[in-house]
């Protein structure tokens, strides 16, 4: 983005984006007062803020009259119709709201959603826009492309590109011949190879779809030239090609050139050239080659004297879109309007959000233009059954909630009761949402001073967030930006589409137990009527926003597809991730196979840093193996180790320590956990977070563990509800964990396994389980490159793949005769074995506990030791999302 030429700036602070564009003068008699170029000034900067706001999740306008009139007048006929071109419609209301108070005016405006369309309309452009600088040709008119066209223009094209035969293998050369060979065919062709005329000569066809004639203007040549080649260059381009005359009556036909004297041959040419290099090109295909094209200067005589010149280019059909220049778009960033790039704008106007197998479920029909997609796993609790459970909106009365909190809260602080009682007694229904901190379920820093802070969200009223602070001074304004956060969240991650402000109302509550609102904080103006929430149903729909928000977290297949995708926590992991860390400085979570202990451990890292107002460096995460520790260092939450490395050194920064994948840690290099209490508890009564995640199921040793005795390990909690495999992976991880229930190795306490009993499934997604008995480990690796290209060849990546031994000595020694086979045949255009040793996975099935694929082969999992046999072949079985082999020796 580049911040635009009128430097617009986002007034702070308030709870919404609010931006003052100085001086407009209203009213329709007042504005055809004005000189043109005032007039377009004024309409730029209101078309420019309203379309920025469109974009970044709505706000206000803020402006001053600069008329004099001394009642309310309209805005005005040219500025209406640029807010109605802006939204393609002529509801207004649907999007823009007006109110003057004095010599103030505020144009309300609500955030772009894909919505506004009708349901059964297949045209839905994920961003506003004044104009897309896109051109077509129809018949022997140039048009332009507008949103909803440029949506469809650009789905088509991108699909055409990347079926074409560049991305197929095909060499580039071979495209341009084909468009050659198109325009070959017209009728222009032949006077395209002719290399003079005489004046007046007439030309032997029309104008057509592929043909425009144009005169050379008397004057000002390169200025005519300039405004024509970037409208008709790539209308050509972006339909199939075709032939611009200059010098050509449209009407006669006749040839009349320009005369020599009033233009140059070589200055001609450079001028074109220049022109149509300056045109914006996006490319979905991967040959990245500019504009085709070829520039032909034919003599025109009369009478045997040179006269002058016929100016043709000809433009090849292009294999993606061409501009003329940057489309007209705006969004707000880092607190200025910026424009959108080309690049940028098309991004965002074909992300439709990546296709996902049927394992997963979309939570949002639409997004606003900045809301990434948000997906759950098939079967898990959907937006609207995480919301009834966590936020239900009572029939006709209103709800503190959560109910264990407002207890504690009102008994620790004498008088909040009373406050927030009398705050809620003009409010019949709704719910009351307390939280000690709003900014850390926000993902902003804890503020100190707060008591704590309640979201409103009730019948006939706007959201409003209420904070209540301690006596002593606390910054009022830390509210105002929880509040503008919030708002912003809901939209542009929540993807509420509907009218949204968040107000603020902020109280002193001193010892004595008065309560004092403090002022300086809050909206410039009142919103319209509409920006309350009119009934249950749009409470409900800002609630399943609120909860997005609340249980989002970056999904691991955003590093697979390249694009940023949202899940859910289940409510399960919710509510431990909701944990007032000042009071659960130390907990135990247990968690079956594929419950999620990773994603919370990662999720917990965010909040320490948040409530302890600590950087990355002071918070350790500490696991058994490399991989593990290389995945989660590369997040930048915190440090990342080895229990290895934990024991060697002595981390005087840290403050707070994560352990994961507990149950396979060794006593070999000392007392690990009384280390970890130790460096948490060095400040004296302001204890560290220490959380220990496990799971005794999947134990791979037979050694101490140096957990403390499963009877003292407390608090603890335990993740029942399995999100991660397909349903027949799911089925036999049951078996296998009764197995080891039944026969437990001896270094297991048996009670830790009764959580099974609990254990919830996630069901309905498709999948794969085979067990393959092969004669051989060669066998094996030759089955198991063969299913690897079978995969890649229906559409996987190879960072799908996972190919599991049972020792890191078998990975070594079987790695290149794997590569060997994955060589054999061409899979797509993947031949080098670098790229497959790179991005196929090859590990054993220890080093890769914590993580997953979507597709894993277990190689012969074998144990020295039998009694953990069965938990290594669960650790194995459970990586697996979607497709399991597992490859043994046949008897």
């Amino acid at each position: 983005m580049k911040t635009d030429d009128c430097s617009l700036v986002v007034e702070s602070p308030y709870p919404d984006l609010v931006i003052n564009i100085g001086a407009v003068t209203l009213g329709e008699g007042n504005r055809n007062k004005l000189q043109k170029t005032q007039r377009e000034q004024e309409k730029a900067k209101v078309t420019q803020a309203a379309c920025a706001l469109l974009n970044s999740g709505g706000g206000v306008i803020w402006l001053e009259m600069a008329n004099e009139d001394e009642h309310p007048v309209e805005l005005g006929l040219d500025l209406e119709q640029s807010l109605r071109a802006l939204i393609q419609s002529s509801d207004l209301h649907a999007f823009f709201e007006t109110k003057q108070q004095g010599r103030c005016c505020y144009i309300f405006v609500k955030s772009w959603s894909s919505d506004t369309f009708p349901e059964d309309s297949s045209v839905k452009p994920r961003i506003c826009s004044l104009g897309t600088s896109l051109y077509r040709r129809s018949g022997t008119s140039v048009l332009p492309i507008d949103s909803r066209e440029a949506f469809t223009f650009l789905k088509t094209k991108k699909r055409d590109a990347e079926n074409s035969p560049i991305n197929e293998g095909s060499p580039s050369s071979e495209i341009p011949k084909a468009g050659h060979q198109i325009l070959e065919s017209r009728p222009a062709h032949q006077v395209f190879q002719r290399d003079r005329f005489e004046y007046g000569e007439v030309l032997p066809f029309p104008e057509s779809q592929f043909t425009e004639f144009k005169q050379f203007s008397t004057k000002h040549i390169q200025g005519y030239l300039k405004s024509l080649i970037p409208e008709y260059v790539p209308a050509f381009a972006n339909s199939g090609g075709g032939y611009l005359f200059i010098g050509v009556d449209d009407k006669s036909k006749k040839i009349l050139g320009c005369a020599k004297e009033n233009v140059d041959r070589d200055s001609l040419e450079s001028l074109i050239a220049k022109a149509i290099s300056k045109l914006p090109v996006v490319h979905f295909c991967s040959s990245q080659t500019p504009v085709g094209y070829e520039t032909k200067i034919i003599d025109v005589f009369h009478r045997e004297k040179l006269y002058g010149y016929l100016c043709v280019i000809r433009v090849e059909p292009f294999c993606c879109p061409v501009f003329s220049k940057a489309p007209s778009s705006w969004m707000v960033k880092d607190e200025h309007v910026c424009s959108l790039t080309t690049e940028e704008w098309v991004d965002m106007m074909v992300d439709t959000g990546p296709e996902l197998t049927e394992a997963f479920e979309s939570q949002l029909s639409h997004r606003p233009p900045s809301c990434r997609p948000v997906y759950s796993k098939k079967s898990l609790e959907h937006k609207v059954d995480l919301q009834q459970r966590l936020f239900p909106v009572p029939p006709g009365h209103l709800q503190y909630t959560p109910e264990s909190l407002w207890k504690e809260l009102s008994s620790e602080h004498e008088g909040l009761e009373e406050l927030i009682n009398e705050q809620m007694r003009p409010f019949s229904q709704g719910i009351l949402i307390f939280s000690r901190s709003w900014a850390v379920d926000l993902n902003l820093q804890e503020q100190q001073g707060v008591i704590c802070d309640a979201l409103l969200i009730a019948q006939n009223s706007s959201p409003i967030l209420y904070s209540v602070l301690r006596e002593q001074d606390v910054d009022g304004q830390f509210c105002t930006r929880t509040a503008f956060t919030l708002k912003q969240k809901l939209v542009n991650m929540g993807g509420y589409t509907g009218k949204l402000c968040v107000m603020t109302k902020v109280f002193r509550l001193s010892p004595e137990s008065h309560a004092e609102p403090l002022s300086g904080s809050g909206s410039p103006v009142d919103y319209p009527t509409s920006y309350n929430l009119a009934d249950t149903q749009q409470m409900e729909a800002l609630l399943q926003s609120l909860v997005i928000v609340l249980l989002s977290f970056r999904s691991f297949l955003s590093d697979q597809l390249g694009c940023e995708v949202l899940n859910l926590l289940t409510a399960q992991q919710y509510e431990i991730f909701s944990k007032n860390l000042h009071k659960n400085r130390e907990l135990f979570v247990h968690g079956l196979p594929g419950s999620g202990k990773t994603i919370m451990a990662m999720k917990i890292m965010e909040k320490i840093r948040n409530t302890f107002h600590c950087e990355a460096n002071k918070i350790l995460y500490v696991c058994e193996n490399q991989p593990l520790r290389d995945f989660i260092s590369n997040k930048r939450i915190c440090q990342a180790v080895t229990r290895k490395t934990f024991m060697k050194n002595n981390f005087k920064e840290i403050q707070h320590i994560i352990i994961d994948e507990a149950q396979n840690f060794r006593t070999e290099d000392g007392d690990w956990y009384e280390k970890a209490k130790s460096i948490t508890q060095r400040e004296k009564g302001h204890p560290g977070i220490l959380w220990i995640f496990l799971d005794y199921f999947q134990t791979s040793h037979l050694v101490d563990n140096g957990l403390p005795h499963f009877s003292v390990q407390y608090p603890r909690e335990e993740l029942t509800r399995v999100v991660r495999n397909a349903d027949p992976i799911a089925n036999y991880l049951q078996k296998v964990m009764q197995v080891i229930i039944k026969n437990p190795p001896f270094n297991i306490p048996p009670g830790s396994l009764e959580m099974l009993r609990e254990a919830q499934w996630a069901q309905g997604v498709r999948g794969n389980l085979k067990i393959v008995a092969c004669l051989d480990l060669e066998q094996m690796v030759v089955q198991v490159a063969e299913k690897c290209r079978f995969f890649l060849r229906n559409g996987y990546s190879p960072k799908d793949i996972a190919v599991l031994f049972s020792k890191a000595s078998e990975v070594e020694k079987y790695k290149d005769k794997f590569l060997k086979e994955m060589k054999k045949k061409k899979v797509s255009e993947i031949n080098d074995a670098s790229i497959l040793a790179s991005h196929i996975l090859l590990d054993s099935i220890r080093r890769f506990s914590g993580l997953e694929r979507i597709i894993v082969f277990g190689i012969n999992p074998r144990v020295a030791e039998p009694a953990i046999f069965n938990n290594l072949l669960l650790c194995l079985a459970s990586r697996a999302q979607k497709h399991l082999y597992i490859l043994t020796l046949s008897n």
